[in-house]
This record gives C-alpha cells, structure tokens and sequence, in this order.
C-alpha cells in the first residue's frame, strides 16, 4: 500500500518541481531581461543627458571637468569622452579598473559600430559599456561612452534569483503539505479498500473497511462494506446448506455414492461404508468398474450412462461371510440445459425385510400346519363316528378321547398365539408387583413335579437365599419358567436331571435352567426362540408342544429388561439362562 502512497507523491512531486523549475527559469528570464532593459534606459537617458550637457561646455574648462567628475562620483561609473577619430579627450578612470589595452579594444570596438547608441560587456574584466554621440555647434563632435561595473547588475542577478528561489522554496513546501493532505485524504481510504479487497479475496468475509466521507472514495468504502457483507451472508448460507446436506448424507440409512461424468467416483457415505465394510481410500477419486467388486453394480451404472434412465433393482450381493438383499436406486445427474453431471447410487438394505417377509411366510405355514392336524384329526374321528363307529362303546370312548386331546392342543395353540400376539403389541405392559422369586420357583416345580415323576426325572432346585425379591409379573414370571421348566422335561430321557439353580453376582441374578437331555446343535440354537421351530420336531409334537413358548419366553424376558442366553451340547444336555438386572431386585 505505501509503494502505492510513494508513487503517487513521487509523481506529484515531480510534476511540482518541474512547472516550479520551469517557471523559476521563465520569471528569472524574465526578471533578467526587463532589468537589463530598464539598466540599459537609466544608462541612456544618463548617456543623453550628458551628451546634452556637452553641447554647451568645453574639455578645455577645468570647472566642467571637475563637475564630469562629480557626474562620475555621483553614476558610480567611468566617463570617456571620444573625438571623431577616437582619440580619448577625457577619461575620469574612476569606478571601473581595467588594462588600458583591453581598455581601447572595447572602445575601438564600439566606435566600429555604425549604430548611435551601442553597448558592449567586457566579460572578462566584466565591465559594461554604453556608447552616444554628443553634438557641438549642430555637428557631431564624438561619443559619450559610460563604463559601469557588471558586479552590481550580477548582484541584482542573484538578487532576483534568490527571492525566486525563496518564494518558489516557500511555495513549494505549502504545495507539497497540501498535496502530502490531500494524498493521505484519498490514499487512505483506497489502501484500506484494497486491503479489505485482499482479505475478501483469502476467504476473509469479516473484513470490513472505515467508511469515510461522503465522496467517491467514500461510496467505495461502502459498497465494499456491503459486497463483504453480501459475501458473508453467502457463505454463511451456503455453509449451512453444505452442512445440512453433509449432515443428511453422513446420517441417513441407506448407502450413497456419487460418480460423476467421468466415470469416477467422488462421494462415499457413512452409511455405505458401514454396510459394504470399505475403506474410502480404495473408492474415492477411482474408476467405478475399478472399484466396485460385484458385478451386478457394474452393470447397472452401466445401464444408467447407456440408457440416462433411472433404474431400480433388487440385488442379493455377498459381503464378507453374510449375504445381504439391496434395493439399488440409480439416477442420471442432468444439469441444466441438459448437461450430463453424473450417477447417483442409493443402496436400501432390505435384508431384514426379506427376513421378516420369510418369518411371516413361515409363520403362515407353520400355523396352517400346526392348525391343520388337529383339525384333521378332530375332523376324521368325528365321520368315523357318525358313520356308525359310535355304536362301538369302547371305539367311541377311544375316539372321543382323542377328539379331546387334539381340542385341548388346537386351544393350547390358539391361546399361545393369543399370548404372544399380545405380548408383541407396543402397548403390552406388566402388572408389577414385588415377587419373591424363590418363592415362584418353588411354585413351578411343584406343578411340574408330578410330570417329572411320570418320566422318572428327578428335578430339584438350588437357591443360596430364600429371598430374592424382584419387582415383575407373578403371572408373567410362573409362564417363563413353566415354559423352560416344562421343555426341559420334556426333551430329557427316561431317569436324567433338570436342576433349576438361582446364582447371584455383581450385577445381576441369574436363574439357571439345567438339563441333561438331548441338546441342541450349534447352528440352530440362534433359531430355536422362533416361532414354531423345533429341534425335534417329530418328538415335541407328540409331547404337546406348539412351538410357541420360547418365542413367548425370550419376549417376556426382555420386558422384565432382562435377556436369555442359552449353552448346550448333543447328547450331553441344555442350559436356558434367565438374566435379571440387579436393579429390579429390592436390597
């Protein structure tokens, strides 16, 4: 800013200097010449005056001599007065000192001029000379010549050129101050707009500049003032924007990735990044036939540059050890005036909806299935009867025992699927109470003793405290380790062990569920809390099973915020474990 400040009054400077030295040098000329002809005047009228006073005086008169030299005394200059021929008839030699030689060269010289009034300067003694002729008797009788020393006209000289060079020093100074103000006055407010106008330029939108004012330069200061707060506004907008949009993206559940026009891929969100388990460096900035690895994606964005048409897929597409379902979204990016932007991908994991749709195909089938065969049943023995089997008193008891038991089943069915439709149901809440659950064990295994006995099973129970008191559902917590209770029987052989054990720790009680019956295999006890699956099925049906009580249990659990979590071997037994939170017990 300064270099600009300095070149602007490095130029006024010099544009002063220069019409101050140009007209120095005009006025000097000036002043020179007009006194040079007002000294060349004076010098002649005093020339005249003496050639008048000559008319009538005589050289030969010693009081006219005397009174030349008073006249000599009084013009501070030598008076010579020449004949015709040039012979000096008198010479007052005061006033002005120089050799008689030169001294005769610059008369001779002047009496060569034709012209009556002539003057010459000697410049090497400096010495100026005037020359008129003066008339006796009506005839020229010679020259008046007047010799006067050039110092005094230099001393005027200098005279002249020091009151210039004062006053135009003076007047330089003054000009100067002004313009230094008047610079300053307008430089200042551009230098600050240009430093502002720079910081604008970096990305700094909180610049702002002092308006000063009310001219040209102070418009200037405001309009940048309002372009810097435009600018900010702007980019304040557009940051939000950007964060909005940035924030959405990150944040939304389904993957997202952008290619654009090229073919190259420039955006990858959370979301893809999570599901597809990538690195964004191995996406980012590559080629999408490079980067994508199932070749189903290849061909749709393919498809999409081919035909610039939106496309909507399903795709099963493998990701590490798993398999997962996709409904793949894919559009071309059209600018305006149809310029060709790009690809967007939208990748919706349907996995859990494939799975649901199957849980709900299987769960129709299931219930048909398991509706199905009493009802048959029921059906069969009932035309049976009517088409005369009735009359038959022993196959009529049979048949309607039969018809009872299957009744009995297909009312256990329907009121666990009451029950756990129930208990799915958002608004399912929990008659609390304060439950003593050593208490409910001990309930449980008394009703189920008498089944533990038929098969010659020996069921016990270990607590280390008599009381655990819990908030929960009597109710609700008699059904849980009935249903446990009751299939552990059931899937333990002729003379085994079910033990029911209650172990207390840091944070939380534990309720042990143990068997020594068949187990479960590994791979299918992450289905055995499914509706109507069964690891035996063959065998659960004939004991009465439905299917539905460890789905009923794990839901029942986790409403009392607890959780199950299950060990098991083939052959060699199973354990069901019920979490409780310490919180829900009382201390």
């Amino acid at each position: 800013m300064n270099k600009f400040r300095s070149r602007l009054l490095f130029g006024l400077v010099s544009i002063i200097v220069s019409v101050l030295i140009g007209l120095g040098l005009l006025l000097g000329q000036l002043f020179k010449n007009f006194y040079m002809d007002t000294f060349n005047e004076r010098v002649e009228k005093e020339a005249k005056l003496l050639a008048l006073y000559m008319e009538s005086q005589s050289l030969e008169n010693e009081a006219f001599r005397q009174q030349l030299d008073t006249i000599s005394d009084t013009l501070s200059a030598r008076v010579i007065i020449l004949n015709d021929e040039g012979t000096i008839l008198f010479d007052t030699r005061k006033h002005v000192s120089i050799d008689d030689d030169d001294h005769e060269k610059m008369l001779k010289a002047l009496l060569k001029k034709e012209d009556d009034r002539s003057f010459m300067v000697e410049e090497e003694h400096e010495v100026y000379y005037y020359s008129v002729p003066f008339f006796q008797e009506g005839k020229k009788a010679g020259r008046i010549v007047l010799s006067l020393p050039v110092y005094s006209i230099q001393k005027v000289h200098e005279q002249i050129w020091m009151l210039l060079i004062s006053s135009l020093g003076t007047a330089f100074m003054i000009i100067l101050f002004l313009g230094i103000k008047i610079t300053n006055q307008y430089t200042k407010p551009i230098e600050e707009a240009t430093k502002v106008a720079m910081e604008l330029a970096k990305g700094n939108y909180k610049a702002r500049t002092y308006e000063h004012h009310l001219d040209e330069t102070g418009m200037l200061s405001q309009s940048l003032n309002v372009l810097a707060k435009n600018l900010q506004d702007m980019v304040r907008t557009q940051e939000m924007q950007q964060d909005r949009l940035r924030t959405l993206i990150e944040n939304m559940g389904s993957g997202l990735i952008l290619i654009d026009q090229r073919g190259y891929i420039n955006l990858v969100n959370r979301a893809y990044k999570e599901i597809f388990h990538i690195n964004p460096s191995d996406y980012l900035n590559r080629l999408y036939y490079e980067a994508f690895e199932h070749k189903e994606i290849i061909d749709l964005v393919e498809e999409i540059f081919m035909t610039e048409v939106k496309v909507r897929k399903q795709m099963l597409l493998p990701i590490d050890i798993e398999r997962k379902h996709f409904e793949v979204y894919g559009a071309p990016i059209i600018g305006t005036n149809h310029e060709w932007k790009g690809i967007i991908l939208v990748f919706h994991d349907i996995t859990e909806l494939k799975k649901l749709e199957q849980m709900r195909k299987d769960f129709v089938a299931n219930v048909s299935h398991e509706l199905k065969t009493p009802i048959t049943s029921i059906k069969g023995f009932a035309e049976t009867l009517l088409d005369g089997a009735m009359k038959d008193e022993q196959a009529l008891e049979y048949f309607l025992s039969i018809i009872l038991k299957e009744s009995e089943r297909l009312q256990n069915l329907i009121q666990d699927l009451l029950d756990l439709s129930k208990i799915e149901q958002q608004g399912f809440k929990l008659n609390i109470s304060v439950v003593n659950l050593t208490e409910v064990l001990q309930e449980v295994i008394v009703m189920l003793e008498a089944k533990a006995n038929d098969k010659e099973i020996k069921l016990e129970l270990e607590a280390e405290q008599k009381l655990f008191y819990m908030y929960g559902d009597l109710n609700r917590l008699k059904q849980i380790f009935i249903n446990l209770i009751n299939n552990a029987i059931a899937y333990t052989p002729k003379g085994g062990e079910v033990k029911v054990k209650v172990e207390s720790r840091d944070d939380e009680v534990l309720v042990h569920v143990q068997d020594t019956g068949i187990g479960i295999d590994q791979k299918e006890i992450p289905r055995i809390f499914e509706r109507f699956y069964r690891v035996d099925k063959a065998r659960s049906r004939n004991s009465g099973g439905t299917g539905l009580g460890l789905a009923i249990v794990k839901h029942l659990v986790e409403a009392h915020h607890g959780y199950i979590s299950v060990k098991s071997k083939v052959g060699s037994g199973t354990t069901f474990t019920v979490h409780f939170q310490k919180d829900a017990f009382q201390s």
